[in-house]
């Protein structure tokens, strides 16, 4: 066998390896999972008529604050979903399994491909379970075209991919699980001081800085105007920009760790 049929060959192995175990444990995807899915039943029913009011200008309708939220929860669930692939990288690095690892004739770096890949796979299973809430509740996107739905799909798994890099190597330098599901919470905090549930020029002037110059603001106002037509700007390029930028880090730095990593 060549030497790239070696390394699919182990990297598809490790993706059943993490694909059983999140089978095995759902535990923690589960409790990761909730978080979106309930800011979404609270701002939705609780504040849903008063902010669509704001938003909207005119009277009070759930249904405009529902399209506003929902790109922004789509992208905080995949914030949270990757918060689990910390803990994960974290118990193998930790547990001994690593160390077996490498005394195998296997490809090294398939071990971290298994996770980002079966992590990309928990996302955009996570949003699909997101979005089906969402519908549920009025959520409508009747104005997308064929095209800005697979754009929306592409942002959506470039966006985990960047997350899911920056996980594992937070789960890398972590010293347990607590210490790497501690890390890895700026990814549940970050959507929260962004445009996900309230416009930047609504913000007072000294924190929209903040929610502006961040990976998940551009990715949700992009992700907002693929699904209900509102306008794009320069948010498209921003996104992926960040996405990119993201991924190459998360890349070198997991890479970096993981090769220097004596355990």
């Amino acid at each position: 066998m060549s030497a790239l049929s070696l390394a699919m060959r182990d990297s598809n192995t490790m993706l059943r390896r993490n694909l059983l175990h999140a089978r095995r444990y759902p535990s923690l995807t589960l409790n990761l999972l909730l978080t979106p899915i309930m800011l979404l039943l609270l701002f939705v029913y609780i504040f849903g008529d008063t902010m669509s009011a704001g938003i909207g200008g005119g009277g009070p309708d759930r249904s405009a604050y529902i399209a506003y939220i929902v790109p922004g929860l789509l992208l905080m669930t995949i914030g949270s979903t990757v918060v689990g692939t910390a803990v994960s990288v974290s118990n193998d690095m930790n547990e001994g399994i690593i160390a077996r690892f490498r005394t195998m004739a296997i490809h090294r770096p398939s071990v971290l491909v298994g996770h980002v890949v079966g992590s990309v796979l928990q996302c955009i299973a996570s949003v699909v379970l997101v979005g089906a809430v969402a519908v549920a509740i009025g959520f409508r996107s009747t104005d997308a075209s064929v095209l800005e739905w697979l754009a929306a799909f592409g942002l959506l798994v470039l966006f985990a991919l960047a997350f899911t890099w920056i996980a594992v190597g937070m789960g890398l330098i972590s010293p347990n699980a607590e210490a790497a599901s501690n890390n890895a919470m700026p990814m549940i905090l970050l959507p929260l001081l962004s445009s996900a549930f309230v416009p930047i020029d609504s913000m007072p002037g000294w924190f929209q800085p903040i929610a502006e110059y961040q990976p998940f603001t551009p990715a949700i106002e992009t992700l907002r105007g693929l699904l209900l037509g509102s306008e794009i700007g320069h948010s498209g390029w921003l996104a992926v920009a960040w996405c990119l930028g993201l991924t190459a880090l998360g890349y070198f730095w997991s890479a970096s760790k993981f090769n220097s990593d004596p355990k």
